[in-house]
């Protein structure tokens, strides 16, 4: 038997690279492990700058705008060839941070190669050894984590998630009339409207989007165990605390002043743990419309050129929301122990975030997946109103609630015979059907003063849905 995994060009261990590459490509840019090296570049060329324009060693001068330039495009245009290079790098050092400065000492080598000026060229080869200055690992690889972490946040997930959310919001509003039969433990319950309930999800939804959207991204650069001690060794009248913060700050995150040798990672438990909370109510609202979907509240219309079933015709399958409840299972799965161990190291620090972090990319993928699959299943629902009107029909019980409410209402007023209001529909309602002509004779035995008694006689659970149309208009 052939070996799949000898295959060129390789095939795909993971459904995200392989199945659902297209849904999570946008990802690789930010989490993979290229992403990872491309940051990492960026964070030892900005923290050179750094060191050169603000004069922070002395006596060793300041790259020109050029020479700025000129390395920060070695970031922007970092690709395949520089990842293979990185790669051939790290199979020497057996170090993949390392193997960024050496990268880096090529790049710098080859512009003091082009300078014409010998004295500039002789000033760059001397300026090469400021990269990775006063640095541990750590100091490049938690600005590197923060900056993909952040750019995958800002960038791919949240956009597609805000989308989703405003999908389901505007299902709200275009179904904020529609009366439904509410269920409360699986049983028939007062009415509401189908609008309504989903925009109870929009509403939770957009909580955890702007909890996400307020997110901190946390960094720091310190030394091997947060003193500063190389750092004050080498260059003792530098105000270190400040350049640091200066630097982290240039980047777009928010200083953390104290640290062992890493950043502590709390910033990204509270981030992970938003995320999966969204992921939860997002599985909430699958499972609801697949049962709505089930009880022919909605049609599945659109897409019909797809295969339900392999062998019943009849059947369109709502694998979009199924797809996306083990999606957003898979994702949380990923979150929440990210969420629990990064927080967590052996005293300055041990090394099981280096592989803990590398399952970012992956719970941001299913989540987006999961995000996906939703959008594409609302996308192609119909609501069904005449099923959801003809279960209210078969459910007049569901009235006892509002006569039994304004029977006590009336009672304490002084009105004779309220008494007992809960009982006397308890006894009319409970273990069996009932017809509207039931309950409007019931009504008319009651001795209700007349407009109240004419209330109920018109009402009708399709028209016991209280203040459910406006209560959408929450939503914005």
């Amino acid at each position: 038997m052939a070996s799949l995994a000898d295959a060129s060009p390789s095939i795909a261990l993971g459904a995200l690279d392989g199945r659902y590459r297209t849904a999570v490509a946008p990802l690789v840019d930010h989490l993979s492990e290229a992403a990872l090296n491309r940051e990492r570049v960026r964070v030892e060329v900005e923290w050179l700058i750094h060191l050169t324009t603000g004069q922070v060693v002395p006596n060793v001068r300041s790259l020109t705008a050029d020479e700025q330039t000129r390395l920060r495009a070695v970031v922007e245009d970092f690709g395949p060839g520089d990842v293979a290079e990185l790669a051939e790098i790290e199979r020497e050092t057996v170090h993949d941070v390392k193997a960024i400065e050496y990268y880096l000492k090529r790049r710098l080598s080859t512009m003091a190669g082009k300078t014409m000026a010998g004295t500039q060229a002789t000033g760059l080869a001397a300026i090469s050894e400021l990269i990775h200055f006063a640095c541990t690992s750590e100091d490049i690889n938690n600005l590197s984590y923060a900056l993909m972490v952040k750019g995958a946040v800002e960038q791919v997930w949240l956009p597609r998630a805000t989308a989703l959310v405003d999908a389901v919001a505007d299902m709200a509003r275009d179904l904020r009339d529609v009366p439904l039969l509410a269920r409360t433990h699986g049983q028939p319950a007062t009415p509401t409207t189908m609008g309504k309930e989903l925009a109870v999800i929009a509403y939770r939804l957009r909580r955890q989007l702007a909890r996400i959207g307020r997110a901190e991204y946390l960094g720091k650069l310190n030394g091997a165990t947060g003193t500063y001690g190389a750092h004050v060794a080498a260059v003792p009248e530098a105000d270190w605390p400040a350049i640091s913060k200066a630097f982290v700050e240039s980047l777009g995150l928010q200083w953390n002043p104290l640290t062992t040798q890493i950043e502590s990672h709390d910033w990204q438990a509270e981030l992970y743990s938003d995320m999966a909370r969204f992921n939860r109510i997002l599985h909430n609202l699958c499972t609801d419309v697949w049962t709505y979907i089930s009880m022919g509240y909605f049609a599945q219309v659109r897409g019909q050129g797809t295969v339900g079933s392999s062998t019943m015709p009849h059947k369109v399958n709502p694998i979009r929301f199924e797809n996306a409840e083990a999606n957003l299972e898979v994702s949380n799965a990923l979150l929440d122990v990210l969420a629990s161990t990064l927080v967590q190291s052996r005293m300055q620090r041990d090394l099981t975030d280096s592989s803990m972090q590398r399952n970012i990319g992956t719970a941001f993928g299913h989540s987006l997946l999961a995000i996906d699959n939703a959008g594409r299943g609302l996308a192609g629902l119909d609501a069904v109103p005449a099923a959801m009107a003809a279960d209210l029909e078969a459910n007049w019980e569901v009235l006892g609630e509002p006569i039994q409410s304004a029977m006590r209402s009336l009672g304490a007023q002084g009105v004779e015979g309220m008494e007992n209001p809960y009982e006397r529909l308890k006894e009319l309602t409970r273990g069996r059907r009932i017809t509207g002509d039931d309950l409007r004779e019931f009504v008319s035995g009651l001795g209700l003063p007349p407009h109240v008694e004419r209330r109920f006689l018109e009402m009708t659970p399709q028209t016991y849905i209280g203040l459910a149309p406006q209560l959408v208009d929450y939503l914005g």
